[in-house]
């Protein structure tokens, strides 16, 4: 058979093609073999592994969204997948002061600001008609005010240590509340008050040889923190028998423990109003402390996100600044706030700030250097903020309402702690202080001994056991004492009062039904 040129021509290019790529193929076979060899033996070898990764963050506990509200989240998943698969119909997050999620009202005059920086079309021509048919005016005049302050660009950078113009509200806000100056310059504007904490306290932390005192119970933030930095946590105890105040007694004996073991204790945390007690200090004792922290040569840091969160007039709200200010004091004093808590509630916008008093300049220089890491906080928490510190004065369009949805929130607020406080000490295994401050009542349970012996026998505390059998029968979500640290032999929970007032007698019915049926099985045991 005659094979044309063009086909032996064909031929000997096809013959070529095969000799050379023929070796690559098999070479590509050899290659992919050796990778499915190779991944074959360090399928389980990873880099990254628990023995491997940074034993810091390994050992870091946070009990507010620890094992029980984890739990929570997989019966919401049951209730929709399922509905009437579980002995309740809804879960109710107690166990985080999360206003919003509990059907908080967000305040109009700060959602509708927020509105028109976000899209900043609403304010100009051919909207601005419609917008000032919908917005107040004061309202149309705050947005562009905040926007002027980032050059109308509310998604761009700010300054590292948040918007100028806000930091000055900030000051005169500080100003007003304590009668005493406030300097711009020594304000930080961050993400959330958390933020403010964790950057303080890694300023701090030089070495693991140092303490930071912290008070037990506590917000789980400082133990968390103090892990992942690799420090030791100096506890000292809040005098639940006297409204949660402290006793400067114990606080002599924590911090003498601790430096005679070694420990370079150079900082002392008070949260106030209280997390998770809800006490709020006497300005008697407050003088108390920071002339302790004074003497003993301690940076002092006051946790006072839930200052507006205050329910009784016998323990008004007092700021460490104030204090340190009245006194002359020259301890160094952070003090951090939020747009989390209060009647603004708006924890997922991230918004706080600190403000530092008697730090060194050349501490200020590195402080500024590391919020410069983070480039800057966001920028609608700073415009939350902003709101928070100067909201609309007497004769604004707006000032009515927004007082008025303060007030409702708060009247609210007071009634559940008060009505809240009142169940748990109905029960007979029961004692609660009424709540002074915060979002929180921290009541101490008497467990049955049975209850106890089961729990340890399983290994687990028994107020976390107690908690998740709680969350199981009632879908009430709560968050054991051990989280936050208890006195030896006291077992705690700690509940928001910020479930709807509408559903709080069908929410105490089941907490209290759950309660007594466990006293009753376990007492029989």
């Amino acid at each position: 058979m005659l094979c044309s040129p063009v086909i032996k021509r064909a031929t000997a290019i096809g013959m070529r093609r095969i000799r050379v790529f023929a070796p690559l193929r098999l070479l590509s076979t050899s290659v992919e073999t050796m990778q499915k060899d190779a991944s074959s033996s360090f399928e389980h070898s990873k880099v990254l592994t628990l023995d491997t990764m940074n034993p810091n963050i390994r050992i870091m506990e946070y009990a507010v969204r620890g094992a029980i509200p984890i739990r929570a989240e997989e019966l919401v998943a049951q209730l929709k997948a399922q509905p009437g698969s579980l002995p309740f119909t809804k879960v109710t997050p107690c166990n985080i002061g999360n206003p919003q999620q509990l059907q908080q009202k967000p305040l109009t005059f700060l959602r509708q600001v927020s509105a028109l920086v976000e899209y900043t079309d609403l304010l100009e021509s051919p909207l601005i008609e419609t917008t000032r048919k919908l917005f107040p005016e004061d309202v149309i005049a705050r947005a562009r005010r905040n926007l002027s302050f980032v050059n109308n660009a509310a998604g761009a950078y700010t300054q590292s240590l948040g918007i100028s113009e806000v930091r000055q509200d900030v000051a005169r806000f500080i100003e007003q509340r304590d009668g005493f100056p406030a300097d711009p310059n020594n304000i930080c504007l961050t993400t959330g008050a958390s933020g403010a904490v964790e950057r303080v306290l890694d300023m701090l932390i030089s070495s693991p040889n140092v303490g930071i005192m912290i008070p037990i119970p506590q917000y789980p933030l400082y133990t968390a923190t103090l892990s992942h930095l690799n420090a030791h946590a100096v506890p000292y105890y809040l005098q639940e028998e006297n409204d949660w105040q402290l006793d400067i007694a114990d606080l002599q004996r924590s911090l003498a423990e601790a430096r005679a073991r070694g420990v370079d204790v150079r900082a002392m945390a008070v949260i106030n109003p209280g997390n998770p007690t809800g006490g709020c200090l006497l300005e008697s004792n407050i003088a108390e402390i920071v002339q302790f922290c004074e003497q003993e040569r301690l940076v002092l840091l006051a946790d006072e996100v839930y200052q507006t969160n205050i329910y009784t007039e016998t323990n008004p709200f007092v700021s460490f600044k104030k204090v340190v200010s009245k006194l002359g004091s020259q301890v160094e004093l952070f003090s951090f706030h939020s747009i989390s808590k209060g009647m603004v509630g708006e924890c997922g916008r991230r918004g706080g700030y600190y403000e530092a008093v008697n730090i060194d300049e050349q501490i200020m220089a590195q402080l500024l250097k590391l919020a410069s890491v983070s480039l800057c906080p966001n920028v609608q928490g700073q415009m939350a903020v902003d709101i928070m510190v100067n909201p609309p004065q007497p004769g604004d369009a707006s000032y009515e309402l927004y007082q008025r949805e303060i007030d409702d929130i708060y009247q609210s607020m007071k009634r559940r702690a008060k009505k809240l406080a009142a169940a748990f000490n109905s029960l007979p295994n029961m004692s609660c202080n009424d709540a002074q401050g915060a979002m929180y009542l921290f009541p101490r349970v008497t467990l049955p001994q049975a209850f106890v012996d089961e729990a340890k026998a399983l290994g687990q505390e028994p107020d976390a056991r107690y908690c998740m059998q709680m969350l199981e029968a009632t879908g009430i979500s709560v968050v054991p004492g051990s989280g936050f640290g208890q006195q030896p032999g006291t077992f705690h929970f700690r509940s928001t009062f910020l479930p709807p007032e509408e559903l709080f007698d069908e929410f105490i019915a089941g907490f209290k039904s759950f309660n007594l049926a466990l006293i009753d099985r376990y007492s029989k045991a």
